[in-house]
């Protein structure tokens, strides 16, 4: 009898701490989620204000912030919400630490392509709606994040480029000037009048309503090829205009050359043939 009533009591202590300690904790545990709730709705919502207040003065700076800032106030509100329920934060920073040193160390090409990003965010080598050339693509930038550039291809691909390739590469911004020069040459022969293929250049240059007169072009010899004399004609126009500019006065050349007699030679090969008759001897024994 005085096992069961031992046994019994031990029992009911053990129910008794276990209500104890849900009554105590239960509080905070509702608590913190309802923290961790409304926390993260704030932040949405803080950062997609945020997205949209910098989305009108610079998209880049909007994407780059809304990611960092967001990613910040998670790691903040969670320690949060860790220490209503009774977890020593000092502990839990320290387990965050030692996570985040052996996270950094798996992931040494993540955190070069974060600090690609500041990079580009501070320095601004290009943003988004630019043109640019870079890891052998060429194409419209679509968004910049904490680790990649997303660019469109004219072709319409979608490019993913980690951004510590771009920092540390060379690219070409192709827009960041509201006007390119078009350059162009095209071949006359050595037998044509090198003063009419010129004049035929300028005419071209002027009908053209995309060519800009300031700076003026420079339409002169470039040099003297093997099969033909090179005309250098280079024209400055928008840089929406480049590459239309560039195609349509190909055709209009050829067509004005055509009508003017001047040919465009390409190179040619001689062949000569030869026969040699086959000398015939005698049979050998």
């Amino acid at each position: 009898m005085e096992e069961f009533f031992a046994e019994n009591g031990q029992a009911s202590e053990l129910v008794e701490q276990a209500i104890t300690l849900v009554m105590n904790y239960t509080p905070k545990v509702v608590l913190a989620i309802v923290t961790l709730i409304v926390g993260l709705w704030l932040i949405n919502r803080f950062v997609g204000a945020l997205d949209k207040k910098l989305g009108e003065k610079d998209p880049t700076l909007s994407k780059f912030l809304g990611g960092l800032i967001g990613a910040i106030l998670k790691i903040m509100l969670l320690i949060s919400a860790a220490s209503m329920i009774g977890i020593a934060t000092t502990s839990f920073i320290a387990v965050i630490g030692a996570a985040g040193l052996a996270i950094g160390l798996a992931l040494q090409g993540s955190l070069a392509n974060f600090a690609g990003g500041v990079l580009i965010l501070i320095f601004k080598p290009f943003k988004v709606g630019d043109t640019i050339e870079a890891q052998g693509f060429l194409g419209a930038v679509a968004e910049i994040s904490i680790l990649y550039t997303v660019v469109n291809t004219f072709d319409n691909r979608r490019i993913v480029i980690p951004n510590g390739s771009l920092s540390n590469a060379t690219l070409i911004n192709v827009s960041i000037y509201d006007k390119r020069r078009c350059d162009m040459t095209f071949g006359i022969g050595y037998d044509d009048d090198i003063d009419t293929a010129k004049a035929v250049c300028q005419r071209l240059f002027e009908e053209d309503e995309r060519s800009l007169m300031d700076p003026p072009p420079r339409i002169c010899v470039g040099g003297l090829g093997d099969n033909s004399v090179n005309i250098m004609f280079r024209a400055w126009v928008a840089t929406d205009d480049l590459w239309p500019y560039y195609w349509d006065m190909q055709e209009k050349v050829k067509k004005a050359f055509d009508a003017e007699g001047i040919s465009i030679p390409f190179p040619q090969r001689d062949v000569h043939l030869y026969s040699h008759a086959a000398e015939s001897g005698p049979a050998s024994q």
